[in-house]
């Protein structure tokens, strides 16, 4: 008998859309008004169930429907997306028809959805794509592997640095300016150097993956989720601040002594890896031979030079130059071409590393897709709102240690269906925040609740980055489960102590 393999990451994404199909039956349809903001004719854009009413774009119109938020939030664009206004849910029936058209309806809104999802993630896609073909002719100059060779030797004795350089760095990067999508890339680069260092491929996943999650899970100056939340929830983001800086440093510690646990144990014993039977196959994807040298060359070193600057100036444009992915991926194009120049490749040989590149990352790329098509689901089926407002009648009213936590759970499950940060906060924020006044706590705890919750989520929720990532080093999900389940309750546990802890000082 055959032993069952645990599905794909694209089956998983498809079982999950057809779920999520079938809850669009279950869990009643509604929506909250929306308020918008135009710029162009300062003026708020009031959007009800059967209207559209515009206002003057004035204070008093921003206190009479409830948003507890200054009108320089939307004059400065520090908030860009519609607000979801407090006490307006409406129900909205389901369509009139007999099931078989309700079911026709469900059946093609399922098969369309990740075309859909495709279509709506265009631009993240091609990103990666572009990724892939970067990355594919760097490989064939051959600096990639000359340079893995060179840092091997550097870290001989010193592994342990790799694994906090790398998961700091990446959860600086989250807790800044949302490094999450951007992380894909790392993946190429950074497996070969962990398995070089005598890790398995989960200790590299879980240095980047981790270090995202936790950086963005404890975001301190991150505008697409502290800064939107705080300015939604009609808060200054400097509030608070400094108990999000207290959850990084406690998480990040905490994450790192869980990676390196597992890290050493697997470099001492290589048949303690989660994944020890896909070791030689996973080692023939991304290590050189070990019995070929690489003259490490001055034109090898300038191509790793600007192997390395293209992911700076990515950095350096989403933090201070408000890039997003077309500037970041014309980046990684640019940089293609040049160090295909300089390492003197036929254009053929150039052209064909650049696609083979491509290609490697396409399974990646449409698994992107797959998740923003359940997404699409979820929005089409209009259950978003619903679940939002059942979920502030259930927390109003609770003692405050309880209220922070329940709502901590509530987020993780509202991030499910809204996965998008700064989404989620602009709905909701407007609705939640102000049920702290009800129990006595400053709104920062609201915000704190909402990023821990999506944050924790963050670690295996398959509409997320996770299934993209896993897909990069060649790990199933199961597998991914059963290295961070410990984690995530240990991290849970202590992320509901140290919520609880702030709202009583």
């Amino acid at each position: 008998m055959k032993k069952l393999k645990f599905p794909t990451a694209h089956t998983v994404l498809l079982i999950i859309a057809a779920l999520v199909t079938l809850f669009t039956f279950i869990i009643p349809s509604g929506k909250y008004e929306r308020l918008s903001y135009n710029s162009d004719k300062k003026e708020f854009i009031h959007t009800k169930k059967d209207t559209t009413i515009t206002y003057p774009a004035h204070q008093k119109i921003l206190d009479s429907l409830g948003i507890k938020t200054s009108i320089d939030k939307f004059t400065n664009k520090k908030i860009k997306k519609p607000l979801g206004i407090p006490n307006t849910y409406y129900s909205i029936p389901k369509k009139e028809g007999t099931t078989l058209q309700k079911t026709k309806e469900g059946i093609i809104a399922f098969i369309q959805s990740p075309l859909k999802g495709i279509e709506k993630a265009i631009d993240v896609i091609l990103f990666v794509l572009i990724i892939g073909g970067f990355i594919g002719v760097v490989h064939k100059t051959g600096a990639f592997d000359a340079g893995i060779q060179q840092l091997a030797k550097t870290l001989k004795g010193k592994e342990t640095i790799l694994i906090i350089a790398i998961t700091s760095l990446i959860a600086l990067g989250g807790t800044t300016f949302g490094l999450a999508e951007e992380t894909i890339a790392f993946y190429p680069i950074l497996v070969p150097v962990f398995l070089a260092a005598g890790y398995d491929a989960m200790v590299a996943l879980a240095a980047i993956y981790i270090g995202s999650s936790i950086g963005t899970m404890c975001s301190t100056i991150n505008p697409f989720s502290s800064i939107i939340a705080s300015n939604s929830a009609g808060i200054d983001w400097t509030t608070g601040l400094n108990s999000r800086l207290f959850l990084l440093i406690i998480g990040t510690a905490f994450c790192l002594w869980y990676i390196i646990r597992y890290a050493e144990k697997v470099r001492k014993d290589p048949s303690k890896s989660i994944i020890y039977a896909q070791k030689e196959a996973i080692e023939k994807m991304f290590l050189i031979s070990s019995n070929q040298a690489y003259e490490f060359t001055n034109r090898i070193k300038i191509i790793l030079i600007i192997f390395v600057t293209c992911f700076a100036v990515m950095i350096k444009g989403v933090y201070s130059w408000d890039w997003w992915f077309l500037e970041m991926t014309t980046v990684f194009f640019v940089g293609a071409i040049l160090i295909g120049i300089i390492a003197r490749l036929k254009e053929v040989t150039l052209v064909e590393s650049f696609v083979k590149g491509a290609n490697d990352l396409l399974s990646v790329a449409l698994i992107i897709g797959l998740a923003r098509g359940v997404t699409v689901l979820m929005d089409e089926g209009l259950i978003s709102d619903t679940l939002l407002y059942y979920s502030s009648n259930t927390v109003e009213g609770m003692p405050k240690g309880i209220f922070v936590n329940v709502m901590m759970f509530l987020y993780g499950g509202l991030s499910f269906f809204v996965p998008s940060s700064s989404g989620l906060a602009v709905l909701s924020m407007p609705i939640m925040a102000p049920l702290a006044d009800v129990v006595d706590i400053g709104r920062e705890h609201v915000v704190n609740a909402y990023q821990c919750g999506m944050g924790l989520m963050a670690f295996i929720t398959p509409t997320g980055l996770i299934l993209a990532s896993l897909t990069m080093v060649n790990v199933t999900y199961d597998k991914w489960l059963r290295f961070v389940m410990p984690l995530l309750i240990g991290l849970t546990i202590l992320t509901m102590i140290m919520l609880t802890t702030l709202v009583y000082l």
